[in-house]
């Protein structure tokens, strides 16, 4: 009998084990997102990307209107949230994932958006202006008075290293979405969490075909960089007050310039997102590179006098010297719209420019400072 008692709570544990370990979605090149679908619900774990090892947040998606399962209430505690999906009514703090939701055919669920004079897209700026979507301020400090009138089932922001957190908002009984994405260490590690937001707003098979085909034209187009007999070296950005921001060597940026098939003064680094340096550092390591890549939201037409406007130290760059400098202006372009999720077309710019030998015409958001 004890045997016997023994070998059913074996079982039973087995059972129980088994339930509990879901069906993994596959993921080829995000290192920091999991995705487990289990019977009536999917959990999502967002690895922190600052702390190895650790969780950042834990998402279990549910069906509204259905029973949340025993299983699934076990595990919501400490940083975990219920969101019921599809979303319909989200506030969205980044322009990045506003152009998101329109390419997944989801932005009438956007009912608002923070920082909305820095988003390049006309349906969110004749959607505030028309009262359709709610200007919320500032995306580091939103309004917290207008975010509770919208009464919206979801908030997606874009958290940071050392933040502390999200203040008064995180008060709110509404799930944050953290969109961590930009901390990937690959650009199609990033472009691939389209699949958890397309998830979360019942977009999983437009999400699917997205990524199939940004990955299918990334590829192709990495293969014919790697065709070209030249491998010249790039300086990315431009002075920001007095830090110098240059993609890390391990960022989703830097590996799309590996990609392309050009030298980088910082493609051994090991970090991921940007590195803030001073201008002495720059001109050391990056004094002779070939080319010379930046963005900029100046209004109006951008000249190359207007570099040394700035700061008198260009001067001393072998790319601004030969005039090999080409901007992207995000006051006009919707580079922050488009690329994070669909980095075939920033792989592209860069092959345009670093490889013409390859004739694939001209470059989109990067173009020649005359």
């Amino acid at each position: 009998m004890v045997a016997f008692l023994c070998l059913c709570a074996c079982r039973n544990g087995q059972g129980e084990q088994a339930a509990n370990v879901g069906d993994t979605l596959k993921l080829k090149y995000a290192e920091h997102l999991e995705i487990v679908k289990h019977d009536g619900y999917t959990a999502v774990k967002l690895a922190d990307p600052w702390n190895l090892g650790k969780t950042l947040h834990t998402y279990l998606l549910v069906a509204k209107g259905e029973e949340l399962p025993a299983e699934a209430r076990r595990q919501a505690k400490g940083a975990v949230s219920v969101v019921r999906v599809p979303l319909e009514r989200t506030v969205v703090a980044t322009s990045v994932h506003c152009g998101l939701m329109q390419s997944m055919n989801c932005q009438q669920a956007i009912v608002g958006v923070c920082d909305v004079q820095y988003i390049n897209l006309p349906f969110v700026q004749q959607g505030v202006k028309g009262g359709k979507i709610a200007d919320c301020g500032s995306g580091l400090q939103p309004t917290l008075e207008s975010i509770i009138d919208l009464q919206p089932d979801a908030i997606f922001l874009s958290p940071f290293q050392n933040s502390g957190g999200y203040g008064r908002i995180e008060e709110l009984d509404v799930p944050i979405i953290e969109t961590a994405d930009y901390m990937e260490t690959s650009a199609l590690g990033r472009a691939e969490w389209v699949r958890f937001y397309g998830m979360l707003f019942g977009a999983e098979h437009e999400a699917d075909s997205i990524f199939a085909q940004v990955e299918r034209n990334y590829m192709e187009l990495r293969q014919k960089a790697h065709e070209s007999t030249t491998r010249p070296t790039l300086l990315m950005d431009k002075l920001t007050g007095p830090v110098w921001y240059v993609p890390a060597g391990q960022s989703t940026v830097g590996k799309v310039i590996a990609d392309a098939n050009i030298a980088y003064p910082w493609a051994d680094d090991t970090h991921s997102g940007s590195l803030p340096l001073p201008f002495e550092t720059i001109l050391e390591k990056a004094a002779q590179a070939d080319i010379w890549l930046f963005r900029y939201n100046n209004k109006g037409t951008f000249r190359r006098e207007h570099l040394l406007q700035d700061n008198s130290g260009y001067s001393q760059f072998k790319a601004y010297q030969q005039g090999n400098h080409f901007g992207c202006s995000t006051e006009t372009s919707t580079f922050y719209e488009e690329t994070p999720f669909h980095p075939d077309l920033l792989l592209r710019d860069f092959i345009c420019i670093a490889h013409p030998d390859l004739q694939l015409g001209s470059p989109k958001y990067f173009l020649k400072i005359e």
